[in-house]
This record gives C-alpha cells, structure tokens and sequence, in this order.
C-alpha cells in the first residue's frame, strides 16, 4: 500500500467518523488534498468551487477549494499561498496527482458549489462557475459531473478511491452564516485554524 504523503499535506486536519470507512481529511478555502490511498476530503462550500479529480487506474485522488477565479494581478502571490484561487488550485490538485501516478487524459473530474450566498449585484458563485468550466475547456478536460450555482451551500465528502461524491445542500438559512465564514476564511487563509465544530461531518 502506497503511504499517505503527511508532510506535504501536515496543515490539513485530520478526523475519524465510525459512519465512513476511511480517514477524513478537512479542507478549508484555500487549500487541496490528495492520497494515492483510500480516503475522505470533506468540505464546505458556499460561493467557492471544488474540484473532485481522481485517476481511476492510477487510484490516486483529491480535491481542492477555491474561492476566487485568478489574482487581479498575476505574481503577486506565491504559489504556496495562492490555492486560494482558481488558476492555482486547478494546477496544484492535477500536478500532485500526476505526480503520484497520474494521467491527465485519464482524469475524472466533478465540480460543486458556486452558490450565490450573497445580496447584491455581485453573484461569486456564477463567476467561479464560469471560470471552471472554462478551464476545463481549455485544457482539453471534462468534467463527469457538476451540480454547481442555485443558492444553497454544500457540504461535500469525496472518496478518493470510488469517485463516490456524498454531497448535503444546507437550508438557505444559514447563508449568512456560511457567507460571514467565507469572508472569514479569505482573512486567515494561512493561520491553519482547525475545522469549526458545527462544519464536521454531518449527514
């Protein structure tokens, strides 16, 4: 059995539920997981976007979460502070995965969320949309499923394994709530902070 890289991934919190077969891995916006063994990655999604990517042969695979396409200006974030957005965390997710084994032309890929959480005139969730999938165009890939835009968030657990997506749509309710944690997170995206106790995993 192939070993989990730890060091590569040591910020990503760790958690074990007796209702899922394996080790979950809890990211936050901003950041990516990937395993060449079985594993969990669990999110929470509101306007941002996770890509669900795996080599079904290679049996290697993660998921990112991005809360903005791309920088408004290209170079000034560092490629180790910048998963937050699109272009970086696209990149980052399908390098570590080929870098494990992976094929870019045997990937399968799934995108979620893009909620539009938000008042206003602005709707995030629709750009990120947009922007992913153009991405995907671009670079020659497609995507197996999406259940991205509508206006709820997600809660999403991936197995890196099957390819198996659980996903929960959270009452419009607690937009609010999840847009002040987006807001939040954009902040601190490098303080590493521990998953909050009411994002663990629920069913």
């Amino acid at each position: 059995m192939a070993l989990i890289q730890t060091d590569r991934f040591a910020q990503i919190r760790r958690l074990h539920d007796r209702r899922f077969p394996h080790e979950i891995a809890a990211i936050l916006p901003g950041e990516f997981f990937v395993s060449p063994d079985p594993m969990i990655v669990y999110t929470v999604l509101g306007s941002c976007v996770s890509a669900c990517v795996r080599d079904p042969v290679a049996g290697v695979g993660g998921m990112n979460h991005f809360m903005l396409p791309q920088p408004k200006e290209e170079g000034n974030d560092s490629w180790g502070e910048s998963t937050r957005y699109g272009t970086y965390a696209m990149e980052s997710l399908i390098n570590e995965i080929i870098k494990h084994g992976g094929s870019k032309n045997r990937l399968e890929i799934k995108l979620f969320g893009a909620g539009r959480i938000y008042d206003g005139n602005i709707d995030v969730g629709a750009r990120n949309a947009e922007w992913v999938l153009g991405y995907l165009q671009a670079e020659g890939l497609t995507a197996s499923k999406t259940d991205l835009g509508d206006v709820f968030p997600r809660k999403i657990y991936y197995f890196t394994e099957s390819g198996r997506v659980l996903m929960k749509k959270i009452e419009r309710v607690k937009n609010h709530t999840i847009a002040e944690r987006e807001s939040e997170y954009a902040a601190r995206i490098q303080s590493k902070e521990q998953v909050p106790a009411e994002d663990r995993p629920l069913l």
